[in-house]
């Protein structure tokens, strides 16, 4: 177990982001000193808790090494990416350049301040890594993690990679990482353009729409399904992903675990329930399939669970409640 918390400097990557600033507000609830490295592509500077310290950055950039130097991390919670399947697909380039070589530039420089075996015991590298994409389609349902790893987009090639990386890196120099493998996250905060979750566009779209007059099926407002809509996630809401981050943080643990919630929901469903939350009447409108996409992701938390006795509290439902709530009262 971690003790001695304040003897801690923890960097969050991506700490203006949709979970990047709720693992934030947790980890300063707790009493951590906590700095935020993000360049705010997505992020909002209002997600950021008045308490961490700020910097503006890109984590392909050479200013990395000079903050790392200056504030000499010993854990870090990396999420910053480019989180955008479909983006990755379109440009697979760009997605490699911040998912493999802007993650690449944290682990060497981490590496590189944690160079004695006495820092290195108290080091950790807690890595958001990706179960939705980076299986692939399967016939194993609930996918664990001994499943062969084919995913279909570079998004899950790119994540996958850093995952190779930090085992070489753990091999090598002893380096400790976890790598949490998520379902789809969704929750408060999410950002609809951004990060091209389907619940926070559907909740943005319908509520910003829902009192527009003389609106059709073809409006502006129409939330469109990809494809017949009939494609299953493992939908996870955020707090349960928060939980397992502060769980590994304070385990002595190493390796790759699943989180998710072991059951599928298709996109039709998650249509008809965010309707049935938000009173809304659209009816269902689709649109053509988007290369990339899998037809079914679920994942087996049970290594999860066995391991450091995490599961997920949320229902969906109880979980979309709470997200639409907030879309509501920020929309």
């Amino acid at each position: 177990m971690i003790k001695n918390k304040k003897n801690y400097k923890i960097l969050v990557t991506g700490g203006a982001g949709f979970i990047g600033s709720h693992i934030v507000d947790r980890l300063i609830g707790e009493g951590h000193k906590v700095f935020v490295i993000d360049n705010l592509s997505t992020g909002k500077k209002e997600n950021l808790n008045p308490k961490v310290k700020f910097y503006k950055a890109d984590i392909q950039s050479s200013k990395i090494s000079q903050i790392f130097n200056k504030e000499k991390p010993n854990i870090i919670f990396h999420l910053a990416a480019q989180i955008d399947v479909r983006k990755s697909v379109e440009d697979p380039i760009a997605d490699a350049k911040m998912n493999i070589l802007g993650s690449l530039n944290l682990i060497q420089n981490f590496n590189r301040i944690n160079s004695t075996p006495k820092l290195k015991k108290s080091a950790k590298f807690i890595f958001s890594s990706t179960g939705g994409a980076i299986y692939g389609d399967t016939n194993v349902i609930p996918t664990p993690e001994t499943h062969i790893e084919l995913p279909l987009s570079p998004y899950g090639i790119a994540k996958l990679t850093i995952e190779k990386y930090l085992n070489y890196y753990f091999k090598i120099f002893g380096l400790p990482f976890i790598a949490l493998r998520y379902g789809n996250v969704y929750g408060p905060r999410q950002n609809s353009k951004g990060d091209a979750g389907v619940i926070a566009i559907f909740c943005d779209k319908i509520l910003q729409n829902k009192f527009t007059p003389h609106r059709t099926c073809s409006g502006a407002g129409q939330p469109i399904i990809n494809g017949d809509g009939k494609q299953t996630r493992d939908y996870v809401f955020v707090k349960d992903v928060v939980e397992a981050n502060m769980t590994v943080f304070k385990r002595n643990i190493t390796g790759v675990f699943n989180i998710g919630t072991s059951k599928q929901t298709s996109v039709n469903t998650i249509f008809r329930k965010i309707q049935k939350f938000i009173k809304s009447d659209y009816k269902e409108k689709h649109g053509p399939g988007l290369a990339g996409e899998q037809r079914k992701s679920c994942l087996s938390y049970k290594k999860a669970k066995k391991t450091f006795n995490w599961e997920p509290k949320y229902s969906l439902e109880k979980g979309l409640e709470q997200t639409v709530e907030w879309f509501k009262q920020n929309n």
